[in-house]
C-alpha cells in the first residue's frame, strides 16, 4: 500500500483544529489570510497525513493529481538528469506548498528530509477553492511571485557569487525561513546533507564542508549538534554575499 494512503488513519475531524492551529501555513503559507469559515472549507477538502523521513511525496513525471502543504517538516525537490544523476532544485519548509504545476505531470520529485505532517489536497478541489475564495486565490498568487523571486535569487547565487558567498547566502536563507515562521530559537535546523547543499549550490561536497569549517573557525557560526547550526556573525556572511572575500 502507498504510504500516503496508509497515513489516512489520522482522523481528520478529530485533529483538524489542532493541526490548523499549529500549521506553518497559518503563519507564512497559503492559509495565512483565511478566516475561520474559509479555513473550515479548506480543511473539509483536505487530508492530513503523518509521514516518515525519506518518504517521497510525489515522483518526477507522475500524474500531478494532488497539491501538498507542509504543516511541519522539511522536504527537498529533485530532478533526474539525462546522465542519471540527481539535481537538487531546492528545499521547502513548514507552510510551503508543493506540487502545484501547470502541467498534468510533476516536473520534479519531492522527498521528505524529516518526519513531517502534510495537508494533501486534490488539484481539482484546490482549483474549486481558488475560484470560490478570492483571498485564497490572491494569496496563492503572492506565493507564486515569492517562488519566482527565490528562483531568481538562486540564479544570482550560483552564477555570480564565490563558493563562500554561495554557502553564506544559503545559511542566511535558512535564517530567513526561520524568521518568516516566527522561529524564536537562534539555532537553525539543517536536516539536508552537505552533499544536498553542495548539489543545490553547484559546488563540491569538499568545498561546502571546507567553507562551513572556515566559518566556524572564524566564529561566524557554530554547530551545537549534528544537523543544527547557529549564525553568530550575520554581518560577515552578508559581506560575503556582496562580494567580500575571506581573509
Amino acid at each position: 500500500m502507498n504510504p500516503l494512503d496508509a497515513a489516512r488513519g489520522l482522523a481528520r475531524d478529530a485533529l483538524g483544529g489542532e493541526i490548523c492551529g499549529t500549521c506553518g501555513s497559518r503563519v507564512t503559507g497559503l492559509c495565512r489570510p483565511l478566516d475561520a469559515a474559509t479555513l473550515d472549507d479548506v480543511l473539509a477538502e483536505a487530508e492530513q497525513l503523518d509521514l516518515p523521513a525519506r518518504n517521497t511525496l510525489f515522483e518526477e513525471g507522475s500524474r500531478a493529481g494532488h497539491v501538498f502543504t507542509l504543516i511541519q517538516g522539511t522536504a527537498k525537490l529533485t530532478r533526474l538528469l539525462p546522465d542519471g544523476r540527481q539535481q537538487v532544485l531546492g528545499f521547502r519548509f513548514a507552510g510551503d506548498v508543493l506540487g502545484y504545476t501547470a502541467s498534468d505531470r510533476y516536473p520534479f520529485a519531492a522527498e521528505l528530509l524529516t518526519s513531517a505532517r502534510v495537508c494533501r489536497l486534490e488539484r481539482r478541489r484546490l482549483d474549486g477553492l481558488l475560484r470560490r475564495y478570492p483571498a485564497l486565490e490572491r494569496r496563492f498568487l503572492d506565493l507564486c511571485v515569492q517562488e519566482l523571486a527565490a528562483t531568481q535569487e538562486q540564479l544570482v547565487n550560483v552564477g555570480r557569487r564565490t563558493a563562500e558567498g554561495r554557502v553564506a547566502a544559503f545559511l542566511l536563507s535558512l535564517a530567513e525561513a526561520g524568521r518568516r515562521r516566527n522561529q524564536a530559537d537562534p539555532v537553525l535546523a539543517m536536516p539536508m546533507t552537505r552533499a544536498d547543499i553542495a548539489d543545490f549550490l553547484g559546488l563540491t561536497l569538499e568545498t561546502v564542508s571546507r567553507t562551513v569549517t572556515a566559518f566556524r573557525r572564524r566564529g561566524w557560526v557554530r554547530e551545537p549538534a549534528h544537523g543544527r547550526i547557529e549564525i553568530l556573525r550575520r554581518d560577515q556572511l552578508v559581506e560575503l554575499t556582496e562580494g567580500a572575500a575571506i581573509d
